[in-house]
């Protein structure tokens, strides 16, 4: 039997502080719960406060199933929060405090053979708005095997440089319409996906974009063909996680061999599932995406 991929997932963990009270966070963090539900073995680094709410998203980390080893504790700041905004509930906007203690992961031997020993390294552009986590992202980017960025710009926590920096050591990139929108204006390029899409691909020598559209679906490049997938129609409670279980979908499929068409639609199905539920990382099996894939479209 083939052995399944491993994952390693780094960046911000948190509490997204909603109307409805506090909820673990963080899209790295949700990418990997979303993948551990899926069934593949993840490997998780972050970092946390010396404090309750730190504690806490540790307990809730392990209530997930997944490893803690990876999640440093830190005494000098204070476990990541967020204000979530969720006034529209497609588009989700956030106040994230700096500096907080995921600001701060440490390079370390074990965090490196984590990342060198996974098959897929994924990571965010937040990771890289303070300097601590920045040098450490850029370090372990060395070691990796097959790079994944899931774009995620939130203003004003990046830079044109980083996100290109980032977008440079790439091999598989995620992002949604309005980041391909500000980053193809950057260079001056036709913001027209089906052309924006593999100028990037080219320019920065990428063997896959995909490009989120919220209900119209997704986008696809990879081996000189774009895909597309429409959205799948539900009933949403809240978009907060979906973008995640999207990608995370999306690498099951693309690390054990689907068919880019196939991964696609797969992913859009993860996607619509978890935005039928409330909060970023709902329970659910392949099997749910399955039923939901094959459900009669409502007329």
């Amino acid at each position: 039997m083939a052995m399944l991929p491993i994952i390693a997932c780094f960046g911000e963990i948190l509490w997204d502080i909603l109307p409805t009270g506090k909820q673990p966070g963080g899209a790295p963090f949700n990418v990997a719960v979303h993948l551990h539900q899926l069934g593949l073995p993840v490997r998780f680094i972050s970092r946390v406060g010396d404090d309750e709410l730190g504690t806490e998203l540790v307990d809730f980390v392990e209530s997930k199933g997944l490893a803690t080893d990876l999640i440093q504790l830190g005494k000098t700041h204070l476990t990541g929060i967020v204000k979530a905004n969720v006034d529209d509930a497609n588009e989700v906007t956030y106040k994230i405090v700096q500096p907080v203690a995921w600001d701060y992961i440490h390079f370390d031997a074990d965090v490196e053979a984590a990342v060198a020993g996974a098959d897929a390294f994924v990571f965010g552009s937040l990771a890289a708005r303070q300097a601590g986590t920045r040098e450490t992202l850029y370090r372990l980017l060395e070691s990796a095997k097959f790079k994944v960025f899931d774009v995620n710009m939130r203003p004003p926590h990046y830079t044109r440089e980083g996100v290109k920096y980032l977008l440079n050591k790439a091999n598989l990139v995620k992002m949604n319409h309005h980041e391909l929108a500000e980053i193809i204006e950057w260079f001056g390029v036709a913001s027209e996906p089906a052309t924006a899409i593999p100028w990037l691909a080219q320019r920065f020598s990428l063997q896959a974009v995909c490009v989120t559209c919220g209900a119209d679906g997704a986008l696809l490049w990879t081996n000189g063909q774009l895909y597309r997938a429409p959205g799948v129609t539900v009933q949403v409670q809240d978009t907060i996680g979906s973008g995640d279980a999207f990608l995370a979908a999306l690498l099951k499929c693309w690390l054990t061999g689907h068919a880019p068409q196939e991964a696609l639609n797969f992913a859009c199905a993860a996607g619509a599932l978890v935005a039928t539920h409330q909060g970023a990382t709902p329970a659910f099996k392949e099997a749910d995406i399955r039923a939901l894939m094959s459900a009669p479209v409502a007329q």
